[in-house]
């Protein structure tokens, strides 16, 4: 999971998204925004320090902010991993370099002013969009401040917005800016090109063996041996602690009778359902039928077929409609009804097939019945078992000792690898216990691991029985593989070719449909292509060879599935109108303005923060965020 959070915090669109909060918090601060007050400081901008306890709070607050966005909470170490102690200290820097620019230029707020702005913060309105004074009170003694603490900091706040406003405020990006990110967005290219394919390249032999011995030398690493370990376990689980042979014959029964109605069948029947229109299209069927046709007749008739007509094996509590059912429950077998004033249509119903009730003897489920028994004693006897384990594990005992002693079987799969798979490559068959194969290799031979979780009521204690070091491997070992390998870059290497040779002919000036000719390839032609959208064989790295130049570039790239190359030629390029009026160039302006006011006001923080001058204590940060090693 962790890995997966650094991947996700990692991309650009991520690192925008955090570059803009802290520039956002810094300037504008956010509903229930809140800081306290401490002797302690984390970092000084000009006279403006900033606490050790507004580090602690807002990197707390900050910390859930993050963890809303991944959906689950986040642990400090995990925050670590994403930078966020270094955001929050950074945007508490920015704040103080601000507060302190605020202060030497003589900014304020009245308190009239300031009042209004509290009153109108959503956050404390109540029922009807009117401020509630108890509401203020409400989230303030939620996040554990004081009034007064608020409004010290509300004034902050507003004071910053007030330097921000008049550094931005009303900067709007340039129209030829917008017509620019426009025209990129919008513009849309065809090409012609033709797809080189392994077919083309035709079948690799294999190597001579000296090329062979060379690839492999060259390529040792890849066909490495990984380190594998074997382990042993002990098992503490309903299924291996349930002993079946010690339910009694009186038990199996009376937990029979206990639940009887599990094995009850109540009478079902196979029933048909033919719908009409009307009323009197359902009558006439009825007066049809009275005169002798049959259900399957009328079906014939109305060209219906079984699916249309087949409700399946039903008992009396599964109709919807409780009319339908009292009619087909009070049909002999074979029988059809009258016409039938259903819930949504008058309806015609026909029993195929009468079901009897029935109710399944102690000798069918007897062995079900022992099972479950069994399962629900050993279930109970678990959590029992499981501290007298720890105990004598803690005593010393090993697993041989505690396996021998619980009557628990003793297991030692096949060695495995960090990946779970075997010495075959195949993956080995382990114990559902969370964090096994994790928990080996942190371990070692002769360290005594931690008690694993296995499903809901199961737990399982292992040992490292052995480890076998990683290795390279001989060529004799993995000689198919690595032909394989070989075979397969050799074809990589040879569409390459393929493909730098035809585009050499284009680029000297010969026609697409010349080298289609020469080369039996098919000349293929797409239109309307974008930037960003992949189109069947033209993937990313395409695109950015099509747009990566004027009409007429000529270029070779993969395509977006692998395994083939293909060259192609830029033929048209088309840019639509600019309309500055248009719904996304709005939201384009808006966009881009903001990124400049964002751009302009991280220069000017940067700035400030320079000419006053920027102190740390390292150590203090490290202790409140808990990063202190030590």
């Amino acid at each position: 999971m962790l890995d997966a959070l650094r991947k996700g915090a990692g991309t650009w669109v991520a690192k925008l998204f955090i570059a803009l909060l802290i520039l956002s918090f810094a300037v504008w601060g956010v509903s229930g925004f809140l800081t306290g007050v401490g002797q302690n400081t984390a970092a000084k901008v000009g006279d403006t320090e900033v606490t050790l306890v507004d580090l602690d709070r807002t990197y707390r607050q900050d910390l859930n902010r993050f963890s809303q966005q991944f959906g689950r909470p986040l642990t400090p170490a995990e925050g670590a991993a994403l930078g966020i102690p270094q955001q929050t200290l950074g945007k508490l820097i920015a704040e103080a370099a601000l507060n302190d620019t605020a202060r030497a230029m003589q900014l304020g707020v009245s308190d009239v002013r300031l009042a209004q702005i509290i009153q109108s913060d959503s956050a404390f309105q109540g029922v009807g969009g009117r401020y509630d004074k108890n509401r203020l009170q409400q989230v303030l003694q939620a996040n554990g401040y004081r009034e007064d603490e608020y409004v010290v900091e509300r004034r902050k706040v507003a004071e910053r917005g007030q330097l921000a406003e008049g550094l931005t405020g009303g900067m709007k990006a340039p129209s030829a800016y917008l017509q620019a990110f426009d025209a990129y967005q919008r513009e849309s290219r065809s090409v012609d090109y033709m797809l080189i394919t392994p077919e083309y390249i035709g079948e690799i032999e294999a190597p001579a063996e000296d090329v062979l011995t060379s690839y492999f030398d060259e390529k040792l690493a890849d066909f490495r041996a990984p380190e594998y370990r074997t382990i042993r376990y002990v098992e503490l689980t309903p299924a291996s602690l349930a002993r079946p042979e010690d339910i009694a014959e009186a038990d199996a029964r009376a937990e029979y009778d206990r639940r009887m109605e599990d094995f009850f069948q109540p009478e079902r029947r196979k029933v048909r359902q033919m719908s009409f229109p009307s009323e009197d299209a359902a009558s006439e069927a009825a007066a049809a039928l009275a005169e002798g046709k049959s259900f399957d007749d009328l079906m014939a008739e109305r060209n219906l077929s079984s699916n249309d007509v087949e409700l399946g094996i039903m008992a009396k509590a599964d109709f919807l409609d409780e009319a339908i059912g009292d009619a087909a429950f009070s049909l002999e077998e074979g029988a059809t009804s009258g016409t039938v004033d259903g819930r949504f249509s008058t309806v015609i119903v026909n029993v195929e097939e009468i079901l009897p009730e029935s109710t399944r003897p102690f000798e069918e489920v007897r062995d079900q019945l022992v099972e479950d028994l069994a399962k629900e004693q050993a279930e109970r006897e678990i959590l029992d078992l499981l501290d007298e384990i720890e105990d004598a594990r803690a005593g010393g005992a090993l697993l041989e000792e505690v396996g021998e002693r619980f009557s628990l079987k003793v297991e030692t799969p096949a060695a495995f690898d960090a990946s779970g798979n075997g010495i075959d490559g195949q993956a080995v068959n382990l114990p559902d216990a969370e964090g096994l194969v994790g928990e080996t290799f942190e371990s070692d031979i002769g360290i005594e691991n931690d008690v694993l979780q296995v499903g809901d009521q199961g737990f399982l204690w292992f040992e490292v029985a052995d480890v076998t070091p990683a290795r390279d491997r001989t060529l004799d070992e993995v000689r198919e593989k690595v032909i394989e390998a070989w075979k397969k870059d050799e074809l990589d290497k040879r569409l390459s070719d393929a493909a730098a040779d035809l585009l050499a002919k284009v680029q000297n000036g010969t026609p697409f449909m010349a080298l289609a000719i020469e080369t039996g390839l098919e000349v293929k032609n797409a239109q309307g292509l974008t930037r960003n959208t992949p189109s069947g064989d033209l993937g990313r790295d395409a695109l950015a060879a099509i747009f990566g130049g004027p009409v007429g570039t000529a270029a070779e790239a993969g395509t977006e599935s692998g395994g083939n190359r293909l060259v192609l030629k830029v033929t048209e390029s088309s840019v639509p109108d600019f309309d500055p009026s248009a719904q996304q160039v709005a939201a384009l302006g808006t966009q881009v303005s903001q990124q400049l006011q964002d751009t302009l006001l991280g220069q000017f923080i940067t700035d400030q923060e320079d000419k006053a001058g920027v102190t740390v204590n390292n150590a203090g940060v490290s202790q409140v965020l808990g990063l202190d090693r030590n």
